[in-house]
């Protein structure tokens, strides 16, 4: 039987299911209309398409979209600024609800965010704010896959600008409307970019 190096990369070790990051505001009321149904679609889509869903166990668009996950019957983990959960709840007043598991960090939300991109292998960027363009710089220098997940919100205008201004092509940042076919489309680009990892690896 002919090997087929891309199955062993994602079916043979369970510890190499995809993970995926969805990283978006906490406060949304400038996400525009039908952002709630937009959050939640992608998340039912990662589920769908067999990935784990990773945010920042926080409300908001992240928060929507872990509730459209398990609504798939997915799973769905936080990494918390918190230090524990009695903090996570009364300090940071974040939710527990709609995950499997919550990694508190203790690192605070800037230290939170590079464990929460480095700990996934795809970053998909919805509404968001200044938090969300940390995550994305962070996913972008260690050279993950990056979605830009477009809607009824200015952020994806935003990280296309700096895109631009950044002056450093990256053929791992795509973009797209369609919660199915950017999700569909980065785990193509993640299974791409990981097969000639490993060519030139077993060269």
């Amino acid at each position: 039987m002919q090997n087929n190096p891309e199955a062993d990369l994602f079916v043979k070790h369970g510890h190499d299911q995809i993970k995926i990051c969805v990283s978006g505001a906490a406060e949304t009321g400038h996400c525009g209309i039908g952002a709630l149904e937009k959050a939640k679609e992608l998340g039912r889509e990662i589920a769908r398409q067999g990935a784990i869903l990773v945010t920042g166990a926080t409300t908001g668009f992240p928060f929507w979209a872990a509730m459209g996950a398990k609504e798939e019957g997915g799973i769905s983990i936080g990494f918390s600024p918190a230090a524990t959960e009695q903090e996570h709840a009364e300090t940071f007043k974040l939710p527990l609800d709609y995950m499997d598991m919550i990694i508190y960090t203790g690192f605070g939300y800037p230290g939170r965010d590079l464990l929460l991109t480095r700990s996934v292998d795809i970053v998909i960027c919805g509404c968001g704010r200044i938090g969300t363009i940390h995550e994305f710089t962070v996913a972008f220098e260690d050279g993950k896959v990056v979605g830009i997940y477009e809607g009824p919100w200015d952020m994806g205008e935003e990280l296309k600008e700096i895109l631009e201004k950044s002056h450093r092509p990256n053929a791992k940042v795509i973009t797209g409307s369609d919660p199915k076919k950017l999700v569909a489309d980065a785990i193509a680009l993640l299974k791409k970019f990981k097969l000639e990892e490993y060519k030139v690896v077993n060269v």
